[in-house]
């Protein structure tokens, strides 16, 4: 087990930077915009916590005006999901894909940690990714299943690996594992 905190923690954190005049600003996810990142940040939360506690997802209650807080607000949620022994124990379903707890968890974290980074760079701001979260994170990307060949990099989810250094941080491995340019920076951010 490992604790989700200080990913939603800075997830939650990155939010208090976007402003309405982000929304429509390019991310490094090629189909994207800001708004359309914090739809998908919102509907995975929903879909991982549902996941540790074996559960169909549930839409969640909105209501127009705070977004921000309701994102925040299912964040926690996700972490505390997965501070239940049980969240990791058997198999469990997300996105309609089964696989067993301990890997729903890390996918979990990647979603999380890898989009906090999309959300950074896409609204100006810089993300802090703890070395265990890093480490954590590379080792599932790169994972080889027991014959050597590599795992599946769901080239068609996150893109298709992007060459980074073996000198690079490891977070920066991670994103080019996951198909980012560690070096991506928006065209131009609209200040205010």
């Amino acid at each position: 087990m490992f604790d989700f905190t200080p990913a939603t923690s800075e997830a939650a954190r990155l939010l208090e930077g976007v402003r309405e005049d982000h929304f429509t600003a390019l991310t490094p996810c090629d189909k994207w915009r800001v708004a359309e990142l914090l739809d998908h940040l919102a509907g995975l939360c929903l879909a991982f916590t549902a996941a540790a506690g074996k559960t169909s997802p549930s839409t969640g209650a909105s209501s127009p005006g705070d977004w921000r807080e309701q994102l925040q607000h299912r964040l926690a949620t996700l972490a505390e999901a997965w501070t239940h022994p049980t969240a990791w124990e058997g198999t469990t379903e997300a996105g309609g894909v089964t696989m067993p707890g301990r890997t729903c968890a890390v996918v979990a974290l990647d979603e999380v940690v890898v989009h906090s980074w999309d959300l950074a760079v896409a609204t100006g701001q810089e993300v802090v990714v703890h070395p265990p979260v890093a480490a954590t994170l590379h080792g599932f990307w790169s994972a080889r299943d027991d014959t050597g060949a590599e795992l599946p990099r769901r080239a068609e989810i996150f893109g298709h690996p992007v060459a980074v250094p073996v000198t690079a941080p490891v977070f920066d491995q991670v994103l080019g594992l996951t198909g980012r340019d560690p070096l991506w920076r928006a065209a131009s951010l609209s200040r205010g």
